[in-house]
């Protein structure tokens, strides 16, 4: 008989007791872990114990477990390491221990400027009539231009793709680029929508400090958190750039295999890890998957399992699991071959997921209804027994 060995640890985001997704659909789906945070606390302060232990105790009454806090918000002043930037550091510190001490100890963050992540549509209608998440330059330009008005902007820009947004943007209506709005600063469910002043402002703000003051900065902010994650046991994922690529005036690290390799490197301390997110490194035509992974592997602590359908102008739209440009075949195959030589198995969610069936009539947060999710969890779980024969 061949002995068991490690599985995948199957998760689910959930955002909390007002997702209209509920916990028995989760266990219904299949998965054991929940992928949660705390959305009602304010960027930058503490998680109190109490609140911890109240998201957990809901968890576990369904008979789930908490499995991976995504995330803890690294507070704007961080990021730009501003002059009461060791407030919110000290605050961080304070939230990591908690939660340790509640018994969670891996936590997904990005260190993307302001935008959460970004889409223009989302609502794409797919040939099956599902709707997808989708990223398009020209409704962005036009975003850009025209809505937030943002200073040089066009000097970004080709002359080809500037002349198709005008095309575009003169047969739009206002309730078109009222709509274009909403998506493109859009950001995770529960927590407010960004206002455009201050996406002007902090624009202003990125410039000045540009990609490598960024980079800085998060190596700072690493090694400020340094000593609290190692005393507390907790492992940190940085969740790639989405989508890869400078957007809007704002520098990006956390996009390319050199990217994450230099953040490895900066703070070279097994706290220090990489959520490897399928769907935001396959955005890029110029990303190799197989090639990233391999190369942070042992420093991965959460997956994100997404598919992307892409073309040469780096317009995307969230494809099937298993469909799309990323060959999640060979992807699981590194992965399972990884999670065996682990000690405590790797946990993954399914990422995203269309629209589909039921869930078209149903109010759901963009990217997380039920159903497409379901459908996803259940192809990578039947991927992963595929690969690993591990019945």
């Amino acid at each position: 008989m061949t002995d068991k060995k490690n599985k995948l640890v199957q998760t689910w985001r959930w955002y909390g007791p007002s997702d209209p997704v509920s916990l028995q659909d989760v266990k219904q789906a299949g998965a054991v872990g929940i992928v949660t945070a705390l959305h009602h606390i304010p960027h930058g302060e503490v998680w109190p114990v109490a609140d911890i232990l109240e998201r957990k105790a809901i968890i576990e009454a369904s008979g789930l477990h908490w499995a991976v806090v995504e995330s803890v918000p690294v507070h704007e002043a961080i990021k730009t390491r501003r002059a009461d930037a060791g407030r919110y550091i000290e605050n961080y510190k304070t939230s990591i221990r908690n939660l340790a001490s509640c018994g969670i100890k891996t936590i997904c963050y990005n260190f993307m400027p302001v935008l959460d992540w970004t889409r223009t549509q989302l609502d794409l209608t797919m040939t099956d009539g599902s709707k997808a998440l989708y990223f398009n330059w020209i409704d962005l330009i036009i975003f850009d231009i025209h809505i937030l008005q943002r200073e040089g902007a066009a000097a970004d820009y080709s002359q080809e793709l500037l002349e198709k947004a005008k095309q575009r943007h003169a047969g739009m209506s206002q309730a078109d680029l009222d709509d274009l709005r909403i998506n493109v600063l859009m950001g995770i469910p529960n927590e407010k929508e960004i206002e455009l002043e201050a996406l002007r402002n902090s624009i202003g703000e990125y410039k000045e400090i540009g990609a490598e003051g960024l980079r800085s900065n998060l190596t700072w902010f690493l090694n400020e958190i340094a000593d609290a994650c190692e005393s507390s046991g907790v492992v940190m994922t940085i969740h790639p750039d989405d989508p890869p690529y400078p957007i809007l005036g704002l520098p990006r690290v956390a996009s390319t295999k050199s990217d994450l390799e230099h953040i490895l490197k900066s703070v070279d301390k097994p706290f220090n890890g990489i959520c490897f997110c399928t769907g935001s490194l396959g955005a890029s035509v110029s990303n190799v998957l197989t090639e990233i992974f391999e190369a942070v592997k042992k420093r991965v602590y959460f997956l994100h399992l997404r598919n992307v359908t892409k073309d040469e102008e780096g317009n995307f739209y969230e494809a099937d699991h298993l469909g799309g440009d990323v060959n999640m075949y060979e992807i699981m195959k590194l992965v399972v071959a990884e999670n065996e030589r682990r000690t405590m198995p790797i946990p993954f969610r399914p990422d995203h997921g269309h629209q589909m069936l039921d869930d078209l009539q149903k109010v759901t947060n963009p990217g997380y209804s039920a159903i497409g999710r379901l459908r996803g969890l259940a192809e990578l779980r039947g991927l992963e027994l595929g690969v690993s024969g591990n019945y």
